[in-house]
């Protein structure tokens, strides 16, 4: 084997250089961290052995000289996943898509070659698949492009030499955890292999410009495998997250060079592949009930995008001497701080009850603006009384039962007045904010919790005169 491709190993603690492996390293002590490498990869002290200096002086640009080009980026066909990255897929730029197995990692970027493929050629690498099975799950999903080719290689080498000398448009490794360097004695999906084969086709994009997915599995905790270096080399990571036995599927950005983290895209997984969700709202707020106590609808921003979602919540008599208490799409501390609050300032006596918190859909409600609705769902269910159909609450909810104003209150508002909803409780701070466009709900402004059930009390008296 040629010197540069030998192995070595080296402490990621202290830096100590070892030409074999060994348990506890010899330079500082410590147990487990000798990390096998190429020699090649190994630092260098600066001057030392025979290295002459390098004058990079010449490289050296200013940034108002450095010219964009118009088309910067590839619109992959998909709406959902042109939002999440920002707009579309940047040129040169490595994409870490993670999810559970199964849940849609592959289908997405197959799906997205057959609009790729009318302008762009694409080559999907693919370790874990023939090209038989790969022939087949593109014609079950429909993908017939002329201009998509498929490799089933393991070796990342022989495949970024192939991507130099073909030179394609776009480029899906999957996966990363079936790549390896064969000079590297350890398996594929390892540590080591993972982020040297990222690291390999890394340089690879970046000097070729050529936009690159990399399908990456999670472990047991969610996490994507693998190194948390490799998170740090791309240049985006998403994360595709949804109940396996549920058809909604919701794609997260966790990290974005080129674009915003708080965008989502949600999909529905249907017998042939994904399909665009266009209008989260609509999908959650399908098949509510009406006239229902311990209900109530909330609003969650997600990046630009307001989104609808139902709280439900159940309180019951315990059976046990303590009560139980369990929330799902909801952090439970702070439902049990919900809980205080309306213990303590409003002497409602929650103590021997179970409660159920449940977010419908699946859907995750995790910003401040959550407080009030689940806090009325909470009161409706104590109390027996039903909230109107049509009512929307925002707002944050303090220890003294304050209600605190919250961010993009008018595209909150709006979204509800766009999904037909006729009142909406709003932190009172909020009001001179609103357009002139939302004064046809009835917006009411409160201060406090109290308040908010003064609203409900009044609502629920003009309910019954209607119908008397």
């Amino acid at each position: 084997m040629p010197k540069r491709d030998r192995i070595e190993y080296i402490c990621t603690e202290c830096g100590h250089v070892s030409s074999k492996w060994n348990g506890c390293c010899p330079g500082c002590g410590k147990w487990n961290t000798m990390e096998e490498v190429l020699s090649s990869e190994l630092p260098t002290a600066a001057g030392g052995g025979s290295r002459k200096p390098v004058d990079l002086s010449g490289r050296i640009r200013k940034i108002g000289d450095i010219s964009m080009e118009k088309e910067v980026r590839y619109s992959t066909g998909c709406g959902e996943l042109d939002r999440v990255l920002g707009g579309g897929l940047v040129k040169g730029s490595i994409v870490l898509l993670g999810g559970e197995p199964g849940i849609g990692k592959s289908t997405l970027l197959l799906q997205i070659c057959q609009f790729l493929g009318e302008n762009h050629n694409v080559l999907y690498v693919s370790g874990e698949e023939s090209a038989r099975q790969l022939g087949l799950r593109a014609e079950r999903l429909g993908v017939r492009s002329d201009r998509l080719f498929i490799l089933t290689e393991t070796d990342v080498q022989a495949v970024c030499d192939t991507i130099a000398s073909n030179k394609p448009d776009v480029v899906i490794i999957d996966s990363i955890q079936t790549m390896q360097i064969t000079q590297l004695s350890s398996t594929p999906g390892s540590l080591t292999q993972v982020r040297e084969c990222t690291n390999l086709l890394m340089h690879t994009a970046k000097r070729l410009e050529i936009p690159t997915f990399i399908v990456g599995h999670v472990n047991k905790d969610g996490a994507i495998a693998g190194p948390k270096v490799m998170e740090h080399i791309v240049d985006t990571v998403l994360f595709f997250e949804g109940e396996r036995h549920m058809s909604y599927r919701v794609l997260r950005a966790v990290k974005n060079r080129f674009g915003s983290t708080n965008e989502i895209g949600v999909f529905e997984m249907q017998d042939k592949g994904l399909r665009e969700v266009e209008n989260p709202s609509q999908m959650l707020l399908a098949g509510r009930p009406l006239g229902v106590s311990g209900t109530c609808i909330a609003c969650v921003m997600e990046g630009s995008r307001p989104i609808l979602a139902e709280v439900q919540t159940l309180v019951s008599k315990s059976g046990f001497s303590a009560p139980k208490r369990t929330a799902t799409g909801f952090d439970y501390n702070r439902m049990s701080l919900l809980l205080a609050v309306l213990e303590k300032r409003f002497g409602l006596n929650y103590g021997v009850l179970d409660v159920y918190l449940n977010i419908v859909g699946g859907f995750k409600l995790d910003e401040p603006a959550g407080d009030l609705p689940v806090a009325l769902a909470l009161y409706s269910s104590l109390t027996e009384k039903a909230l109107p159909d049509k009512l929307l609450a925002i707002g944050e909810v303090g220890l003294a039962g304050e209600i605190r104003n919250v961010s993009h209150i008018v595209q909150r508002v709006q979204e509800a007045k766009h999904m037909g909803f006729e009142v909406c409780i709003v932190p009172k701070p909020s009001l001179p904010a609103l357009p002139k466009s939302t004064r046809s709900l009835r917006i009411f402004g409160v201060s406090s919790l109290r308040q908010a059930f003064n609203v409900l009390a009044k609502l629920e008296s003009e309910a019954n005169s209607n119908d008397g």
